[in-house]
């Protein structure tokens, strides 16, 4: 639960800084690339191209990637499509940063240092255009989900993540890709209502960092703008919408915030 969390990352503001001129910063999640969704990678490395290479820097919050089962996989070839893309937008110029999600939580610092991507804690704190901005994945906030947040308890776990490590990258596949098929499973028999933010988890959060302007996260695939009134402050909160049909970003300039379809 994340009232129950360690915050103390989110309380050590990032200041970022960049010689781009331009004034945007990007910010996506949720586009669960792989290799037999192939208009999706498509976009992606088309919005690395034309639309990324125009920004201040890019947040990557959570599930880049389908699933990850370890940095051992970087030599696929997939896989280093994407890495490569990275690097050119690093070598235009634009830093990545990347905050794990429930499908890639295993992304070490062998794929970071490789694809030039600087990993944050989640939540974060970054200062931008003079905002105190919180960023997360979101999936810690979905408490009502109590099998999820066992599972994903186990999971984030470093010794159950050493020893799933250990296994041969082929049976980690093997078994990525049944938690996966029984996951969709449950997902089929839950209340949608129990799989969003829990409004108590949220105003803890926004408590314990302090009140931030905005929180931006993904996870729920339902995008949207909300408007949070705390203990006397007004919060935005922005939820970044899912790739699996159309890619879609958020940016955010001196002159506000606006949410963009591909």
């Amino acid at each position: 639960m994340c009232a129950n969390a360690d915050i103390s990352n989110a309380l050590q503001v990032h200041h970022l800084q960049n010689s781009q001129l331009t004034d945007q910063y990007l910010f996506i999640s949720d586009l669960h690339l792989c290799a037999t969704r192939t208009h999706i990678t498509r976009a992606f490395l088309e919005f690395l191209q034309h639309i990324a290479t125009q920004a201040k820097a890019l947040f990557i919050l959570g599930d880049l990637f389908e699933y990850w089962a370890g940095d051992d996989d970087v030599e696929d070839v997939f896989h280093q499509d994407i890495i490569q893309a990275f690097c050119s937008l690093a070598s235009a110029g634009v830093p990545v940063y990347l905050i794990h999600g429930n499908r890639d939580f295993l992304i070490g610092q062998a794929f970071c240092t490789q694809a030039h991507i600087t990993l944050l804690e989640d939540p974060t704190i970054v200062e931008l255009h003079a905002e105190r901005v919180l960023l997360s994945h979101g999936d810690a906030l979905c408490t009502d989900d109590l099998a999820y947040q066992s599972f994903r308890n186990q999971v984030r776990d470093i010794a159950w993540q050493e020893k799933f490590l250990n296994l041969p990258l082929s049976e980690r596949k093997q078994k990525i890709e049944a938690i996966r098929s029984q996951s969709e499973h449950e997902k089929s028999q839950k209340n949608a209502m129990i799989m969003d933010v829990n409004q108590e988890a949220l105003n803890t959060l926004l408590r314990e960092t302090h009140y931030p302007t905005m929180l931006i996260h993904g996870h729920t695939h339902r995008p949207k703008q909300h408007t949070i009134q705390l203990d006397g402050y007004s919060i935005t909160r922005w939820v970044l919408g899912d790739w699996y049909e159309q890619g879609s970003y958020l940016i955010l300039t001196q002159d506000g915030v606006k949410s963009k379809l591909l």
